[in-house]
């Protein structure tokens, strides 16, 4: 897979702790990289990285820590850095604002600080989100020349760490002058909703609904109408393992950003997406909670996808049917028999990417 460079290379993961930092973990440890992940503690219980655990040097810290996170760049001297840690949660970042910025920006920024100070790396992949852009309701996809915003303070800080992005691209790190007076390439992904096993987050879809049925209780459903790009876990992160591929082959024309996103069919409704979990796992029931007084969120989020697939030759590989048949199934397996059926789910993905003649997985 993705030609064999992530054997033996030395990998710095920001946020390998979370929910979708676990899962890219599991898979660079699977293809023998030597992965350093460095993040806040696990943020729930129980949680995906603990239930995996991966033989990886795990260090716990913050990506406000400037002294700390240059300290671990220097000493672990990895080649590619996936930066992923950040604060997730939109309505979060309203009870958090401050420190939402903080972790989503600034982490930013100093990832991308001790990167410049650090000889050995070639290759930084941040990692942002399809909230990045100035949201209009549009039925359309958004592109990445579409104009950066927020309305919540999430969004806007993942915007932010866009700007930031590009600005630490164009004044030390431009292509233009790659293998002349640096030797590193920046890209950026932005990825809509992923979902799959393992995640416990609070204010997610996935997570409320299979706690709520393992305890037999009724989920409440905030805003059944809202639609986004649904996909699972692993599908972005073939993305962003691809991504760093090409940078790390000196590939300086990927140096930008990049959509990964669903198929235009499987941008599902919450309504839809609740459906179709109870048709696979009848124990889960819901009622819909609609507050007048509860944030903002998005209505109405795609994402166009044409420059990955075209450019990048990335390709979803799972429906989003079949995505939400292996979510039900990793969740079921956990509740009822105790099983952590990541790797079994990571081979079942890589095999359908075969079986299509994905190029990664060739």
């Amino acid at each position: 897979m993705f030609n064999n460079i992530y054997q033996n290379k030395n990998v710095l993961l920001t946020g390998h702790t979370g929910f979708k930092g676990s899962w890219l973990a599991l898979w660079l440890a699977q293809m023998g990289a030597n992965v350093t992940g460095y993040s806040l503690q696990p943020p729930t219980e129980p949680n995906h990285f603990q239930l995996l655990n991966l033989k990886l040097k795990s260090v716990i810290g913050d990506v406000r820590n400037t002294d700390k996170l240059k300290q671990i760049f220097k000493e672990q001297k990895p080649e590619i850095i996936f930066h992923l840690a950040a604060q997730a949660i939109v309505r979060q970042s309203y009870l958090e604002p401050v420190e939402t910025f903080a972790s989503n920006v600034m982490g930013t920024v100093n990832v991308l600080e001790a990167a410049r100070a650090c000889n050995t790396i070639r290759a930084v992949v941040i990692v942002t989100s399809d909230k990045c852009y100035e949201n209009h309701e549009w039925p359309w996809g958004y592109r990445e020349i579409d104009a950066l915003g927020g309305y919540d303070p999430y969004s806007a800080s993942k915007a932010c760490a866009e700007i930031v992005t590009t600005c630490w691209r164009n004044s030390f790190f431009h292509p233009d002058d790659y293998g002349k007076s640096h030797e590193i390439l920046i890209a950026s992904a932005r990825a809509g909703n992923v979902i799959g096993g393992g995640d416990w987050a609070a204010d997610r879809l996935i997570p409320d609904i299979m706690r709520a049925a393992s305890k037999d209780e009724k989920v409440k459903i905030r805003n059944p109408h809202a639609t986004r790009p649904w996909q699972h876990v692993l599908e972005p992160l073939s993305g962003y393992l691809l991504l760093g591929q090409k940078l790390l082959e000196g590939r300086r024309e990927f140096a930008e950003a990049w959509n990964f996103g669903t198929a235009e069919q499987d941008n599902l409704s919450v309504g839809e997406i609740v459906e179709h979990i109870r048709e696979m796992w009848p124990r889960i029931d819901y009622e819909i909670h609609q507050s007048p007084s509860q944030p903002h969120e998005a209505g109405l989020l795609r994402l166009d996808c044409s420059k990955a697939r075209i450019q990048l030759k990335w390709f979803p590989v799972w429906t989003g049917k079949e995505t939400i048949e292996k979510t039900v199934e990793w969740y079921r397996a956990f509740y009822e028999s105790g099983k952590v059926q990541s790797i079994y789910h990571l081979n079942c993905y890589i095999e359908s990417a075969k079986s299509k003649n994905i190029a990664w997985a060739e």
